[in-house]
């Protein structure tokens, strides 16, 4: 079986090294030092243009800071849901908590009706109690969950998201993220079970901002499926 690597990518730039590397999907945001925000309209709209056979899932997130949402917020992520299908998104990247650290299911539920193929993103690396946090995602439907165990790096996470996925019994996809390189990325696939990884693939930019690499994706994808 051929291992999946996710490309995150935060600018246009970051998607034409993710596919020159050979990248097969990407996760497509903004704003990658606030750990990533909606991307704008017209980015996933070239994006799709240049790319038409590329799997692009669009992360949906309005503001930076924690994942409680209030209801307006809620209405906010409809919209740009919906707006994201409509150009093209093969996938959304949501996540949304209670201030005590659960999956807000609420929240959820109103962006499930509107989204499709969902990844839970990181925000579960918050959550207060990972079985539990993982049952809930499933119940919810989505079809897979982005972690780095919650710990600092997914290498350090490895432990627990086999764990998570020796629950999950093929219910949901786990998707180890957050620290993924050419040097780590098969171990982590291999201390997991998992057949898909994370990662940004980045350096900074001369303008500061990260960037893709398509060597450095080259190399991730040329290790994993060694």
């Amino acid at each position: 079986m051929t291992n999946l690597l996710e490309v995150c990518c935060g600018n246009l730039e970051s998607v034409r090294a993710a596919v020159k590397g050979g990248a097969p999907r990407i996760e497509l945001c903004s704003a990658l030092e606030l750990d990533g925000l909606t991307p704008a309209r017209e980015d996933l709209q070239e994006a799709r243009r240049l790319y038409p056979e590329l799997m692009i899932h669009v992360l949906v997130r309005p503001r930076a800071g924690d994942f409680c949402y209030t209801p307006e917020e809620v209405e906010r992520m409809s919209r740009q849901i919906e707006t994201a299908l409509d150009c093209g998104a093969d996938g959304i990247v949501i996540g949304c908590l209670t201030p005590a650290g659960d999956v807000d299911k609420e929240a959820m539920q109103k962006l499930m009706r509107v989204a499709k193929n969902v990844t839970f993103h990181r925000a579960f690396d918050v959550c207060r109690e990972p079985f539990s946090a993982l049952e809930d995602i499933i119940g919810l439907g989505c079809s897979r969950i982005l972690t780095s165990g919650q710990a600092p790096v997914a290498a350090e996470g490895t432990d627990l998201i086999r764990e998570l996925r020796s629950r999950a019994q093929g219910r949901i996809g786990l998707l180890p993220g957050c620290g993924v390189t050419p040097s780590n990325a098969r171990r982590i696939l291999e201390l997991t079970g998992c057949n898909e990884i994370h990662a940004s693939a980045s350096a900074p930019g001369a303008d500061g901002r990260k960037v893709t690499s398509a060597s450095t994706v080259e190399a991730i994808l040329k290790n994993i499926n060694l």
